[in-house]
């Protein structure tokens, strides 16, 4: 190939390392500027909240006081106390390792200490941790909900409803979920790696004073790290609301579409065309 590319930056240089290279990193470095990242787009007019048929209260970034109402209706759908000052975290995605819901699971008792908090998750996979979701959920009946099949509908009015998006993977090449979640002013918690470490910023001083922050990274895959920034997302909702507002606007505001996608594919392919030329004229 004249060129070759995965499907974001981050993950570009990620898999030319022997963690993450599953033994092609030698030949990937080898590439070397032959070899890109170009991120995955969404398709906007689907995931679009201000005309989104499967949520019960469109919005719009200056209609932002509306998505309450989502937050609202999604406790009622899945029998929770509706409160919109709950803080509701949200996850939608695979049971299995690699989506890191081990490290959920395993901060859910630490969030249940903070009763104010409401967890809701669409999960399907392992059938061991479908019981322990669902175990959870019965002994947090006003805390936690499970549904574990999916549901493209449900899945928008999650999106939609919930104040933040858990997203933990310990490797992500490109993800959409963090993408969607943008997209819906729902702030994503994500781990530092693949597409998350390109399409999130990390809510630092720095990023919160320059209004640059649209989420929260953790950098190692690990249950205590997830903690410490659920810890700080916990402490923005509660303390800093017109902090956590602008962030969600910033996030809604970003451009993940497939037409800048395209637009960073065309440069590549002219790139390859040029080269491609100029080897066969020096021929």
């Amino acid at each position: 190939s004249d060129l070759v590319n995965t499907v974001s930056p981050t993950y570009a240089d990620e898999v030319r390392t022997p963690r993450f290279g599953c033994g092609l990193d030698g030949l990937l470095r080898q590439l070397g500027g032959r070899f890109r990242g170009i991120l995955n787009g969404i398709d906007y007019p689907a995931w679009d909240p201000e005309i989104d048929p499967s949520i019960p209260q469109p919005y719009a970034r200056e209609r932002f006081h509306l998505k309450v109402e989502n937050k609202l209706e999604l406790q009622r759908e899945f029998r929770l106390p509706r409160n919109e000052r709950a803080p509701l975290f949200g996850y939608i995605g695979r049971l299995v390792e690699q989506k890191g819901v081990d490290m959920i699971l395993d901060i859910l008792p630490r969030l249940m200490d903070r009763p104010e908090v409401q967890v809701i998750l669409q999960s399907a996979g392992d059938l061991r941790l479908e019981r322990v979701l669902r175990d959870l959920a019965a002994a947090n009946p006003e805390r936690i909900a499970v549904h574990t099949a999916y549901d493209e509908a449900r899945a928008h009015r999650i999106e939609a409803g919930c104040d933040a998006f858990l997203m933990p993977s310990r490797f992500e090449p490109c993800g959409l979920n963090q993408m969607y979640s943008l997209r819906y002013g729902t702030l994503p918690v994500v781990h530092r790696t693949g597409g998350l470490a390109d399409t999130v910023v990390h809510a630092s001083p720095e990023a919160l004073a320059n209004g640059s922050a649209t989420g929260f990274l953790f950098d190692e895959p690990t249950s205590d790290a997830l903690w410490g920034a659920m810890q700080q997302a916990l402490a923005l909702y509660r303390d800093h609301p017109d902090q956590w507002r602008a962030m969600a606007l910033t996030g809604m505001a970003q451009d993940f579409s497939w037409e800048h996608s395209a637009a960073e594919y065309e440069r590549v392919y002219a790139e390859a065309l040029e080269q491609r030329r100029l080897a066969v004229s020096a021929a």
